[in-house]
């Protein structure tokens, strides 16, 4: 028995399979729609020219006089009278020495008082007896003019005695230490048993009344602190109650260490719930310099141009703008663009013209007036 095969039959068979199985999946497949890249970007809207820039600054309260105290004779201190936290009257005793030193000395000075003053009495009544003498023709001039110069001299002996007589009984009356005003004790930097000096501080005393806030200020915003037209002040502990403020102070020189300036903020209307130590908040409102910045994050160089990207109806158009001098991390813009245009600040790297984008966060200032 011969079996035949037929080449051509068999290829016209595998065409027509193939043919069936591409309808058959065309049929079963759906047509994929292509979709827009939506971009997702952070944007600020560039605020007008005059517009007023809030700076928040966090502070401490502290007082606006502040006493650091010390004896001003040396010695052990032998008593301490107050604690941190004490309230004090004028005039009340912080600390004593040993005044057993001054009181020898004071008496030393009484006893050379008396002496001078002995001295001056015997020499006046020598000098009234050489006169009667003179007027009788029995002494000759020069002994009463000895005697003249002899009184005198007891006389100055005699202040002198009397005037170091004073300086021993002050001396020993500066072995008590006395508060110099009415206030509570901040420190204490001296203990019983310690030999101090004349002049070193040993208590720190606070006087009542007057508080101010303390804050630090960066240098880019000295001339903000400057020129402030509202301070207000809100304590940490009591969030609702806004006080007003006036700048007292500002400190011409940076701290070394932290390349800040110290500002003190006047506080006229603190009532009696603010106490010395708490955390405040002060806000400063100034008006903002003349020009436009932006951070360095929104420009983009395209073609050896610098440029940005303007948001115009969830688009990004490439805008060409000329920048000025850098201000902190900030760069001023002299021209190409106006107030209220809204612009890239991150994501400015991943965008084509024209693209659509999705806003993230409106930061909603000027850039430079982030408080």
């Amino acid at each position: 028995m011969s079996i035949s095969f037929h080449p051509p039959r068999r290829m016209a068979l595998a065409v027509f399979s193939m043919l069936v199985f591409a309808i058959v999946i065309s049929g079963c497949s759906k047509k994929i729609e292509k979709t827009e890249d939506i971009r997702p970007v952070r944007t600020l809207t560039l605020a007008p020219l005059g517009a007023q820039v809030v700076t928040e600054l966090s502070g401490e309260v502290v007082p606006r006089y502040e006493s650091r105290i010390g004896f001003r004779v040396g010695g052990k201190i032998v008593a301490r009278k107050v604690d941190v936290g004490s309230v004090v009257k004028h005039g009340q005793v912080l600390m004593q020495l040993d005044a057993s030193d001054l009181q020898l000395s004071q008496a030393q000075a009484k006893a050379a008082a008396a002496a001078a003053d002995s001295n001056l009495v015997l020499a006046k009544a020598e000098l009234e007896r050489y006169r009667e003498l003179r007027s009788k023709n029995f002494v000759s001039q020069a002994v009463l003019d000895a005697k003249d110069a002899a009184y005198k001299s007891a006389l100055s002996a005699h202040e002198q005695a009397m005037a170091g007589l004073k300086v021993q009984s002050n001396q020993s009356s500066y072995a008590t230490l006395v508060a110099d005003a009415d206030g509570v004790v901040t420190g204490i930097d001296a203990e019983v048993g310690q030999v101090v000096a004349a002049g070193t501080p040993v208590v720190r005393v606070a006087r009542s009344g007057d508080v101010e806030v303390r804050v630090s200020i960066p240098e880019d915003r000295v001339n903000a602190m400057r020129h402030a037209t509202a301070v207000t002040v809100q304590i940490w502990a009591n969030q609702n109650s806004v006080m007003e403020g006036h700048v007292r102070e500002v400190s011409p020189a940076a701290d070394p260490a932290t390349r800040t300036f110290t500002a003190k903020i006047a506080l006229p209307k603190a009532g009696s719930d603010i106490r010395l130590g708490m955390t405040a908040t002060v806000g400063i409102t100034a008006p903002m310099p003349a020009g436009l910045r932006l951070p360095l994050t929104a420009l983009v160089n395209d073609h050896d141009k610098t440029s940005v990207w303007l948001v115009e109806n969830g688009r990004v158009k490439l805008q060409p703008v000329q920048v000025g001098g850098p201000v902190g991390n900030e760069i001023m813009i002299a021209s190409g663009l106006n107030p209220g245009q809204e612009i890239v600040t991150a994501g400015v790297n991943l965008l084509r013209d024209g693209q659509k984008v999705s806003i993230l966060g409106k930061e909603g200032q000027s850039a430079g007036a982030a408080k």
